[in-house]
């Protein structure tokens, strides 16, 4: 299996896509249409996202770089109480991924690691700006970026997480949530409001 081809395999399988459409701050009411959809093979987790946006840009062209500016989709997920791991990546398929307890402090998924993630972007992957309209992005997460957790399976896996989709420097920035996020301000790094996550058998 390979990213490009992701889409079709989940089409397949008839995998359902949800929405990252919750907006949790009155003072960013811009919605973008986003969509994912999310399977696993035991070995990998196995991401599409679906985006129609105003503002499409991806300024960051390296991994574990400032994707949230550019228009990125993320994906948190925790396996215990100790920590999760946020998986960002720019319409361009440049990654950023960590781990941690919180926001502060957090530890980088080291470059050969994030090598091992396969993905794929309608966008190709040169920098663009000022562009918009409709993107797609396939990722194929294997277990091991979860170094922390030694998976040996995700077969039967009960986690927990969110999804959302950001651009902190586009010109009408924004910050979705699958899950809805009872904070104040803008923050995704807050666990006690991710939501189940059930990894089949």
């Amino acid at each position: 299996m390979h990213a490009a081809g992701l889409s079709a395999v989940l089409d397949a399988a008839n995998i359902p896509a949800h929405s990252i459409g919750t907006v949790n701050w009155k003072e960013y009411p811009y919605r973008p249409d986003v969509k994912f959809r999310i399977a696993h093979d035991g070995a990998n987790i196995l991401l599409h996202y679906q985006v129609d946006e105003a503002d499409i840009q991806a300024v960051c062209n390296h991994d574990n770089g400032n994707v949230w500016e550019d228009s990125c989709v993320e994906f948190f997920v925790a396996f215990d109480d100790e920590r999760y791991y946020n998986i960002e990546c720019n319409c361009i398929g440049r990654v950023l991924v960590a781990t941690g307890a919180g926001r502060q402090h957090r530890i980088p998924v080291s470059s050969v690691l994030l090598d091992k993630i396969e993905r794929w972007s309608s966008l190709g992957s040169q920098p663009m700006e000022n562009q918009s309209g409709k993107w797609e992005l396939s990722l194929i997460i294997p277990k091991e970026i979860f170094y922390l957790n030694s998976l040996e399976t995700l077969n039967g896996i009960q986690a927990k997480g969110n999804f959302y989709k950001c651009g902190d420097g586009l010109k009408t920035p924004h910050f979705l949530s699958w899950n809805a996020i009872g904070n104040e301000t803008p923050d995704f790094h807050l666990p006690r409001w991710f939501g189940e996550i059930t990894f089949d058998k």
